[in-house]
């Protein structure tokens, strides 16, 4: 099956200052379609899997899947059905098909289901964004501790993981890794035994995660929190699944809304699935209004960073679930640009997310870059940000600096912005409907 692939060497030109108005719909959540659809591995039987994003990322994984021998069908441009009847697992030392799973970071969840079904599988070493070091050891350890055995040399390009038969056992994850979980939580489904798994990620695309494994015939308790309870099962079979929209555009269209000065409805998010964003957006003095399950957010002509009861400056940090997700840290410090007073951000997770700022900087920001893990943002609503060249480095920056462009004064240049379409489904075209100013220019 072919999926349509994105021209290489793309920029965006932005022409800021436009005010945007109307509804916007979120696409399906990136983070959980890469999850739901490495699952579908560990059955013979036909998944269906709705609303999913129409990204690069997701439809890099689709692709691997259907070189694997995945029986992939569109029925719609956001539904697909999967029938993994015929695994061939051959072709995971083909280095062309490592290529292709070396770039995407994802692609290390079809570990999980393919040694817990078949007993072996052989794993290159997964790519994605450079934020910081971002280790596979909580995936590996759990998997050990179910009983697989790997062996990796540094010069290869693959680890060889086995196991004959996955036994349930016990396990603290050294960190709350949602990637980590999601494949510890596909290995065990079908493990003999009981596993146990403390500290586990609890996001959304978790739970959403074991509601299909559940569907599916696995017996999981303690859904939705951070101890969860896995009853092996002989076998999965079939299930239909429909992932939540994505939280992480509802807070992209929510600081966007607030940077230009618009009036925007952002429809059916799951807005009980949103956790602490909204919280977080109002602390810089944002108005967000529940009109059932969307979101309205009114024009502000400015807004106000709160401060702590006692004076001290506002500080936002990313926390695991269910406090704030760190993949909006870099939209959030966007929009306190441009807020009145000032506010400490901190990335706890990755060191190397806030990089990103310098580019803030050279449109007038007023950011100090206090270390790699933490910034602090002199919010100034009286100066617009200029225009500028830049390069985006990751999916969140990169839609940061969107944003940036969106609000400032003149236009904009962002390059590498193939970072941004593996996140965000049409961006271009769907904001230019609500009034925004982008053309998409492709080279080569």
């Amino acid at each position: 099956m072919n999926f349509e692939k994105l021209e290489p060497m793309a920029s965006f030109e932005v022409t800021g200052a436009y005010t945007l108005s109307g509804e916007i719909v979120p696409q399906g959540a990136k983070n959980e379609a890469l999850q739901v659809i490495c699952a579908v591995l560990l059955t013979s039987e036909k998944v269906t899997i709705r609303n999913i994003p129409d990204i690069l990322d997701v439809n890099k994984l689709i692709e691997l899947l259907a070189d694997l021998g995945v029986e992939v069908t569109r029925e719609q441009q956001s539904v697909c059905s999967f029938c993994a009847k015929t695994i061939h697992l051959d072709r995971l030392q083909d280095p062309e098909f490592a290529k292709k799973a070396t770039s995407l970071r994802g692609s290390i969840m079809i570990v999980g289901p393919l040694l817990s079904r078949f007993g072996l599988v052989y794993a290159s070493r997964p790519g994605g964004d450079k934020i910081g070091r971002r280790r596979l050891d909580t995936h590996f350890i759990g998997l050990e501790k179910l009983g697989a055995r790997f062996s990796y040399q540094p010069d290869s390009l693959f680890y060889r993981v086995e196991a004959k038969q996955l036994h349930g056992a016990y396990m603290l994850l050294d960190e709350a890794s949602v990637t980590g979980t999601a494949n510890i939580l596909m290995a065990a489904a079908m493990a003999k035994g009981k596993t146990t798994i403390y500290n586990a990620a609890c996001e959304p695309y978790v739970q959403q995660l074991c509601k299909l494994l559940v569907r599916m015939g696995a017996n999981i308790s303690g859904v939705g929190s951070n101890l969860l309870v896995v009853e092996g099962v002989p076998q999965l079979g079939g299930a239909d699944h429909t992932i939540l929209p994505d939280m992480i555009e509802v807070g992209s269209f929510i600081g966007m809304a607030a940077m230009t000065h618009s009036e925007i409805t952002i429809k059916n998010t799951s807005l009980d699935d949103l956790g602490a964003i909204p919280a977080a957006f109002q602390r810089l003095g944002i108005r967000v209004e529940r009109r059932d399950d969307d979101i309205h957010v009114p024009q502000q002509r400015g807004y106000e960073i709160e401060t702590f009861i006692d004076g001290s400056i506002m500080t936002i940090a990313d926390a695991p679930w269910p406090g704030l997700t760190p993949d909006l840290i870099s939209v959030l410090l966007v929009v306190a640009t441009q807020a009145k007073g000032s506010v400490l951000f901190h990335q706890k997770m990755f060191e190397s997310r806030l990089f990103f700022v310098d580019k803030l900087i050279d449109m007038g920001a007023q950011i100090i870059l206090c270390d790699p893990h933490r910034a602090t943002v002199i919010g100034n609503s009286s100066l617009m940000l200029r225009h500028t060249v830049m390069t985006s480095p990751d999916i969140r920056a990169g839609v940061a600096l969107l944003i940036a462009a969106m609000s400032a004064d003149g236009t904009s240049i962002i390059h590498n912005i193939e970072q941004i379409d593996r996140g965000y489904q049409n961006i271009d075209e769907r904001l230019n409907a609500i009034g925004a100013s982008i053309k998409r220019i492709n080279f080569g």
